[in-house]
């Protein structure tokens, strides 16, 4: 009789637990691991990119020293890569943009190497790149979202909303609902042209609800378009309903085609009651409302939002920011960005 496989021989009890424990471990450990080799690293480029820098500003040394630079560090450490003449400049370039060890240690060298060329490349400002290089330390973003969030320029974006959440929630939560809003919502990723045929357009369908989640940033959750509401024995219909993970809480949007009106404020207010009392689970925090509209008179918002007991939000959004002039007209009307949202897909999107 041959032995059994050892994957096939039984366990102790409490092995699995102890098991799933240790992998656990494993796991954080070569995280861990990897930050630190990655600090490690950061840290030597901001250490030749200073040293050429002094170099070059002390002694006059010329461009044409850094070709000689690459070449030698090479021949020493073939095993290595990273020392070529782009590189070196690169490294130059970015210890003049991180004058300060101190900030690298905090932000840059928390970042592999390539989201701080992408910091580099793409903004000038010192107070920009440590705001965009921290936010994504802190929402674990890949190069390629740390790119689509400085395009859009996200946090330029972030907490400008026209809101009464300071005066109708408790600070904590206030804070960050602010934070959870932006103001403009860009939406031209829903820029389709007469042309597009319908595969085009059942796949493009599909990916707005990512892209429009990714939009409206982290913690929200779509939880239905057009939901249906029976108050005293009337249908009312939402437009759109989420629910925020970070703030435990319904997030009403109501999208207007037009400009902003104070009435539009009485029908939001209606909908956050009746999710209130229908919807709302006795552990979920007051429900919020966010209205989304063509344009508006800031003013005139502050002032519509002032005796508003209910908290809300008043934000712009922008249907087209990038698209020629010609293809303007055929974008989609706010009914058919409602249609679209009422195909949710299961995967979420990254923040």
């Amino acid at each position: 009789m041959t032995d059994k496989p050892i994957s096939l021989t039984s366990t102790p009890q409490g092995y699995a637990d102890w098991l799933a424990d240790l992998k656990g471990r494993i796991h954080t450990a070569q995280q861990r691991a990897a930050l630190a080799v990655n600090r490690e690293l950061v840290s030597l480029y901001w250490q030749i990119g200073r040293d050429i820098l002094a170099r070059q500003a002390e002694q006059g040394w010329g461009a044409k020293v850094i070709d000689r630079l690459a070449h030698d560090l090479r021949t020493a450490f073939p095993e290595m890569k990273g020392f070529s003449p782009r590189n070196l400049k690169y490294m130059r370039a970015f210890a003049e943009a991180w004058p300060d060890a101190e900030i690298v240690q905090q932000a840059a060298a928390q970042l592999p190497w390539g989201h701080n060329l992408v910091l580099l490349d793409r903004l000038k400002a010192s107070t920009e790149r440590l705001a965009y290089a921290r936010a994504a330390i802190e929402h674990g973003w890949s190069r390629n979202m740390l790119n689509i969030h400085i395009e859009t320029r996200l946090l330029e974006r972030t907490g400008k909303a026209v809101t009464n959440f300071v005066q109708r929630l408790p600070a904590p939560q206030s804070d960050l609902a602010i934070e959870s809003l932006k103001d403009p919502y860009r939406f031209d990723f829903l820029g389709l042209g007469e042309e597009a045929q319908e595969r085009e357009i059942e796949s493009a369908l599909v990916q707005h609800v990512t892209d429009f989640l990714l939009e409206l940033g982290a913690g929200f959750a779509f939880v239905g378009r057009q939901v249906l509401l029976d108050v005293g024995g009337e249908e009312f219909f939402i437009d759109l309903l989420f629910y925020h993970l970070k703030l435990r809480c319904y997030v009403v949007i109501e999208l207007k085609a037009g400009k902003f009106k104070p009435e539009h404020l009485g029908q939001l207010g209606f909908y956050l009651t009746a999710v209130d009392r229908q919807v709302k689970h006795a552990q979920d925090n007051p429900s919020i409302g966010l209205l989304l509209c063509k344009s508006k008179n800031k003013v005139v918002a502050e002032y519509a939002l002032g005796d508003k007991s209910q908290p809300m939000g008043i934000a712009e959004y922008k249907l087209v920011e990038s698209l020629p002039q010609e293809l303007q007209t055929s974008l989609p009307t706010i009914e058919q960005i409602e249609r679209e949202l009422g195909n949710p897909v299961d995967d979420g999107a990254e923040e």
